[in-house]
């Protein structure tokens, strides 16, 4: 573990607002889609004498969620109903608490306290996103995250910087996604066009030309449905390294049906979660005398052809992709990405400084760290906003 840094003292130079916003440590904090748990990296930030981004994921750690309170995240995530609005703000609480006590539990096993951390980085546990509007009209468009930080900030004793999303849909953009332009600062090179891609529920790339704009957007499932099928059929919240789906034969007829569906289609600007892809969605376009592990292998390949399609149509070009999330670990899945991208070399984010589980947790607390000093932190070529956009609410830690 690196050293700890001193913490911050009055004769400091104060950042915009007051704050202590320069070089040190920021915390990320992340339950995507799948919400398996509660990323958290402690990382150091600077911007480098060349003006290049320095940054050290310095500790991290996962927090589970509670296995009820998962339960309820996941059924709310995929289209679920609210049972009140009471149900609602106990939500946002119970999470704030949930976040606050993964920052602490992690700040704790670094052997830090929370006067060493300049401040917390939230992203919540997105609970419905639709940026196209309530009724896909584009009228009313809008985003939830849950986790209130005010409850972050007070039981943290940290500063924390939430709600991220809602300022770039405001802006007429997506909100999403937003870690494309953390992946730029970190991941870009001069030398090759290079590809980030993240594997969580959803999957979505970073698009890092030698020259030119960056660009990124959501693919469709990566883990989401899989994960789901699994768990309906084997009771196991993941298919290990793609066990289950190696023994299973992909359906030709399904996967057309599934691929089919106007969302991949779109053009980016687009974003997506389990509110579009989610099981009921698998289930209506299955026959009925499928075999389970069929529908695995299926769901699998429609993964890797709507990944590895998006790739080919938007950057062809691309040498490298650069790969994080937790599909990583389903060598399967990487293995079929593979081959249908013959001459792109891939990577896991571990070999370029980025610890592949704690890449987006990273990027929440670069996230922080560009809403205190007053920085950009969405890219319009990515989300389709009219312009860059400092995001995220500031709570004081007192």
């Amino acid at each position: 573990m690196a050293t700890a840094p001193r913490p911050p003292h009055d004769d400091d130079p104060p950042g915009p607002g007051g704050f202590f916003v320069g070089s040190g440590l920021y915390l990320g904090l992340i339950s995507g889609t799948s919400a398996d748990g509660i990323d958290a990296a402690l990382v150091r930030l600077e911007d480098g004498a060349d003006g290049a981004l320095v940054c050290e994921v310095v500790h991290a750690r996962t927090s589970p969620w509670d296995g009820d309170l998962r339960s309820r995240l996941v059924a709310l995530g995929q289209g679920g109903a609210l049972d009140s609005l009471d149900e609602l703000g106990t939500l946002d609480t119970r999470l704030g608490e949930a976040f606050a006590e993964a920052a602490v539990a992690l700040v704790g096993e670094a052997g830090l306290t929370a006067a060493h951390v300049r401040a917390i980085g939230s992203h919540g546990q997105t609970l419905r996103h639709r940026p196209g509007g309530a009724r896909f009209d584009g009228r009313h468009p809008f985003t939830v995250q849950l986790g209130d930080g005010h409850v972050i900030a007070e039981r943290s004793g940290i500063t924390t910087v939430a709600d991220f999303r809602r300022r770039d849909v405001a802006a007429g953009g997506h909100g999403a996604p937003l870690v494309p332009a953390f992946h730029a600062a970190q991941l870009h090179a001069p030398d090759e066009d290079r590809a980030v891609l993240n594997l969580g529920g959803i999957a979505n790339f970073t698009l890092l030309p030698r020259q030119g704009a960056v660009r990124g957007f959501d693919t469709g499932p990566a883990n989401a449905l899989m994960d789901a099928w699994c768990e309906h059929h084997l009771g196991h919240a993941f298919d290990a390294d793609g066990g289950w789906a190696s023994t299973g034969t992909v359906d030709a007829a399904l996967l057309e049906r599934l691929a089919s569906d106007t969302w991949f289609a779109l053009a980016p600007p687009k974003s997506t979660g389990r509110e579009h892809f989610h099981l009921d969605w698998v289930r209506r376009h299955l026959r009925g005398d499928e075999r389970a592990e069929d529908v695995q292998a299926t769901l699998l390949e429609l993964s890797a052809a709507t990944i590895a399609d998006a790739l080919l149509v938007h950057q062809p070009g691309t040498r490298r992709l650069l790969a994080c999330g937790g599909g990583v670990r389903n060598a399967r899945l990487l293995d079929r990405i593979g081959a249908r991208l013959p001459g792109v070399a891939i990577d896991s984010t571990a070999r370029h400084g980025l610890d592949p589980d704690f890449v987006e947790a990273a990027a929440f607390a670069w996230l922080a760290r560009q809403a205190l000093l007053e920085r950009p932190g969405n890219l319009p070529s990515v989300t389709g906003a009219t312009g860059p956009r400092v995001l995220g609410v500031v709570y004081p830690a007192s």
